[in-house]
């Protein structure tokens, strides 16, 4: 008997989703960062055996009171998930505050497909805060079962994956087995260099950019290595923003792209040379052909 399905990871922005993701795919398949709303886009990992295949997908976290355009597609992700879920995880974190009208908790009460609670970044928080997390959850939801974990220190996850295969109904692989996403190498090479933005770049201008690939060519070097050719666009929201991302004399986007392209390689498994541009979009967070054009109607 073959076994697969939809597994959605949905919670909070920093709940630790793309942690939690990327341990239970084996896969870096999201980027990571220590500031809130790093993930923008539905992202699918896939992992398949002999007999079963699982489709997880990371998600943005909700944002409660959206400010732009790009949020408030950023939460319909979310919602889309609610639709093909054969089982959706809510990951909690035990640190943070929660009542009862909470955005997702009304969604989970109507949930048809099973539901775990996965109480996360235990090994950070003392027992008391994770048993009163459980407490307070169990009597605003009926989860089919919870879990509690540390994604970042791979603790529960092995024991999360064996629950989340014994709830896995019967059916075929959608993807070929060998696949690992349902997105281009591009796509993941402007995520590198966005996570990089987010890492070196502070206060709201990690926030006003989005990353575009012009162009992504393989070829040979002059002692015929291969190499891939990069170029990608950084779009920000205002003019005063492109002469922080470039730097005095060039220094903070040579050093961005560097630590970009060191990632890329380690990705994509070979040599890459990387151009950056920085170009004006204004207000391209509320800009709904902006947003299209950059994915967030996926």
């Amino acid at each position: 008997m073959h076994r697969s399905g939809f597994v959605n990871i949905i919670g909070r922005p920093n709940a630790g989703k793309s942690t939690l993701m990327n341990a239970l795919v084996g896969e870096r398949m999201s980027i990571i960062t220590a500031k809130p709303q790093t993930t923008r886009h539905r992202i699918l990992g896939l992992l398949s055996g002999e007999d079963f295949q699982i489709v997880f997908s990371d998600t943005p976290g909700v944002i409660s009171d959206p400010s732009y355009r790009m949020q408030e597609m950023m939460n319909s992700a979310i919602n889309t998930t609610f639709e093909d879920a054969d089982l959706m995880i809510y990951l909690v974190d035990p640190k943070e505050q929660y009542t009862e009208d909470e955005p997702l908790v009304g969604k989970l009460r109507r949930l048809k497909a099973p539901l775990f609670l996965v109480i996360n970044k235990v090994d950070a928080t003392s027992k008391e805060q994770v048993a009163k997390i459980r407490k307070q959850f169990l009597k605003w939801v009926k989860p089919d079962q919870v879990m509690e974990i540390s994604a970042l220190k791979g603790k529960g996850v092995e024991e999360l994956m064996e629950a989340i295969k014994s709830k896995l109904p019967e059916g075929p692989a959608y993807y070929p087995k060998d696949q690992l996403t349902d997105r281009p190498e591009r796509f993941f090479v402007s995520e590198i260099i966005r996570e990089q933005i987010l890492e070196q770049y502070h206060q709201e201008i990690p926030y006003s950019t989005e990353v575009g690939i012009e162009s992504f060519k393989e070829d040979t070097t002059r002692d015929g290595k291969p190499i891939v050719n990069i170029s990608a666009l950084i779009f920000v929201a205002r003019r005063t923003q492109k002469p922080i991302i470039i730097g005095k004399g060039g220094s903070s986007i040579k050093k961005l792209g560097t630590a970009a392209r060191k990632r890329i390689e380690d990705f994509l498994e070979q040599k890459v040379y990387l151009e950056l541009h920085v170009k004006i979009r204004d207000g391209w967070r509320d800009n709904e052909n902006e947003l299209k054009r950059f994915g967030y109607d996926r």
